[in-house]
């Protein structure tokens, strides 16, 4: 048994910097993230006033359910999607002005479903330069609370923002969704704060969150399941390959740990227990068409293993994938093709055919250089692919800093012991 330990979850991380902030008290987060993510939410929160302690095993924040103590102050939200969409909804309920900005590349990602159920609530949010892109600045006055609608069709984060805003309201949210993608996300987001107290309901499209706020405890941070499916997905395209992952087992809140289960649709071996999950590569993949909505971020793991299949890997309803850290459908048609594999999208699904010594698992095939578009996700899936073909390289291999800095050494430590 290869065992393999992954750093904490992103999304856990984030959503608890939010929370232990927002709580009444000190918060203890265990074995947080240390990505260049996550430590700019953090780093956000200590210009907006919160003080953050951070040892290496452990951050402690103190909370504020008053909002930040800066009264004015200027935060650079970098790459992260998540600092840039939670920390200005974090603020709306304080008092004060608040800038915001980000990288080129979170400057092109959309907000402006979230900027509209916001100023619906209230809020004085405007911005600077593209309607509904950063940079923007929030004029807080509190939030009184009430009903608002919801489009998350291309973002689950903006539905996690308001419901994370809710308690700090005056009189609590009720949130009518329209659409909405990647579930398991939003099921994070209400475990979590069930956790600090706060019981979210459910009828159907519509969230009802109380006011009241947050109560602060010690949280421990569980491995991110999408980090894992690189790992899990390696020991799948590897005949005799085993990788287990602790920590990450039945109980995971994350809905990414659902990628398991197509690699076992495929052929690979995979056990699920109490507080482990196991993956051990066969010696076949199957082809097959899967439908990925809730488990996207997961995609580009199953497009960079698809050539190796038996038959043709079509993934389907993943439209959302389109406006991530970059364009993830055409990215990895792009370098499938960079590859010698045959490949077809359209505006939600990409189907890709066998290719690229599928099956043989001897090295051979189409070397290229990886165009990694400044997408973590895009280098560490093509990774993958490396492990069966010979001279892969990547544009922007540091990319990876965004979640798992140690990426590179972690995946030629595994694949030493698989190879």
């Amino acid at each position: 048994m290869t065992a393999v330990a992954i750093p904490g979850s992103k999304s856990i991380t984030a959503r608890a910097l939010f929370l232990a902030a927002a709580a009444d008290g000190v918060t203890t987060l265990v074995r947080p993230l240390r990505s260049d993510d996550t430590e700019g939410f953090a780093e956000g929160l200590v210009r907006l006033g919160y003080r953050v302690g951070r040892t290496p095993d452990a951050w402690q924040v103190d909370g504020r359910p008053q909002g930040p103590s800066a009264t004015e102050a200027d935060v650079y939200c970098r790459d992260g999607a998540t600092t840039a969409r939670f920390l200005p909804t974090l603020v709306a309920a304080g008092h004060g002005t608040y800038r915001f900005d980000a990288s080129p590349q979170m400057r092109r990602r959309p907000l402006l479903p979230l900027t509209r159920a916001l100023r619906d609530l209230g809020v004085d949010l405007r911005h600077e330069e593209a309607e509904g892109h950063h940079p923007l600045t929030v004029r807080a006055a509190g939030v009184e609370g009430g009903e608002v609608v919801l489009d998350a069709g291309q973002s689950s984060q903006y539905l996690t923002a308001l419901l994370l805003l809710g308690p700090l309201t005056r009189t609590g949210l009720r949130i009518r969704v329209t659409d909405l993608v990647s579930v398991p996300y939003v099921e994070i987001t209400i475990a979590m704060m069930r956790a600090f107290g706060v019981e979210v309901e459910r009828d159907g499209d519509v969230f009802v969150v109380p006011p009241g706020g947050y109560r602060a405890t010690t949280y421990a941070i569980e491995p991110d399941a999408s980090t894992s499916s690189y790992f899990f997905a390696a020991a799948a395209v590897t005949p005799g390959g085993e990788v287990t992952v602790p920590g990450l087992g039945a109980g995971a809140l994350q809905g990414d740990l659902g990628f398991v289960d197509v690699l076992r649709r495929m052929g690979a071996e995979v056990s699920v227990g109490p507080d482990a999950t196991t993956v051990r590569g066969t010696g076949e993949l199957r082809g097959l068409t899967v439908n990925m909505r809730d488990i996207s971020d997961t995609m580009p793991t199953l497009a960079a293993i698809a050539p190796f299949a038996s038959g043709p890997v079509r993934i389907e309803d993943v439209a959302n994938t389109r406006v991530k850290e970059c364009d993830r459908l055409e990215a990895c048609a792009e370098n499938l093709r960079r590859l010698g594999v045959e490949v077809s999208t359209g505006p939600d699904w990409i189907e890709i055919r066998p290719g690229v010594a599928s099956g043989n698992g001897n090295g051979n095939g189409n070397a290229a250089e990886i165009k990694s578009y400044g997408d973590h996700r895009i280098v560490m899936s093509f990774a993958v692919t490396g492990l069966r073909v010979l001279g892969i390289s990547f544009d922007d291999p540091g990319c990876v800093r965004k979640t798992f800095p140690g990426f590179h050494e972690a995946f030629a430590g595994l694949r030493g012991r698989l190879l």
